[in-house]
């Protein structure tokens, strides 16, 4: 178990008659990217909306840095060291990107209680810092989230998650929504997570860059672990045939 930094049994989710997962048995060692793939509807973000506290499963259980972990919300999810990048960022279009990647960490240089006054040089030298780490480049840290383009957006939400993910980031769609150019610098990002050798689950859609980016594939079907496969034993086209029930759960190896 030392070399796992997270290990769900048996993870389960029912919205009444509907089984959104079923029995779901999941390993992520540290330092590995993994990808979830699926078709939509096939139980990927309700998998992750249990593993950060967005809800509770009906049953099942996972461990987490060695311990068992039942988050009862992002906020526990978050501090026990998992930094999850949503498909709407949750960035605030108004404050700038020191201001975003601090919201609700806030760095205090004078606590006042209701009056207290922020560390505004701190957090953006902590930014900066944060910025060089991940390799995202801002050209104007003052510039509102308002007034950026949405691969700018996307890169600070990467940047928020790199910045305070003690061990282990989850990001779901990263790329979904933006341009080759932009697409290109967020997988730049990633790429700088795995020299540095922090652990990642990646949901995507995207075939090439799943086989660009991660170490294993596993593959959702009707709330289920269909396929659990290695990159370089694999193909496009065997994902594609357990992602659309041509190839049966069966013939998959699914290691404990």
């Amino acid at each position: 178990m030392r070399d796992y930094i997270l290990k769900t049994e048996g993870l389960t989710k029912h919205y009444g008659g509907v089984h959104a997962l079923q029995d779901v048995n999941f390993a992520l060692k540290k330092g590995e990217h993994v990808a979830i793939m699926g078709d939509n509807g096939a139980g990927k973000s309700t998998f992750v909306r249990q593993l950060t506290g967005v809800e509770r499963p009906t049953r099942g259980s996972f461990i987490f840095d060695g311990q068992e972990a039942r988050f009862n919300s992002p906020i526990e999810a978050r501090e026990a060291g998992i930094e999850t990048v949503f498909q709407n960022l949750a960035l605030a279009d108004d404050l700038d990107v020191s201001s975003n990647l601090f919201l609700g960490r806030e760095k205090i240089l004078l606590n006042l209680g209701p009056f207290s006054i922020l560390d505004f040089k701190g957090m953006r030298q902590a930014t900066e810092a944060a910025l060089k780490r991940t390799a995202v480049k801002i050209p104007n840290l003052s510039n509102t989230i308002r007034n950026m383009s949405g691969g700018q957006r996307q890169c600070v939400a990467i940047a928020r998650t790199a910045t305070f993910a003690s061990k282990l980031i989850i990001m779901d769609e990263p790329t979904a929504a933006l341009g080759v150019r932009e697409t290109h610098q967020v997988e730049n990002i990633i790429r700088q997570l795995k020299a540095n050798d922090e652990p990642l689950i990646l949901i995507s859609h995207n075939m090439r860059q799943v086989f660009d980016l991660v170490d294993r594939i596993v593959v959702f079907r009707r709330g289920r672990i269909v396929a659990n496969l290695k990159k370089n034993e694999t193909s496009g086209e065997e994902v594609v045939a357990y992602i659309t029930g041509a190839k049966d759960a069966s013939e998959s190896v699914i290691p404990a």
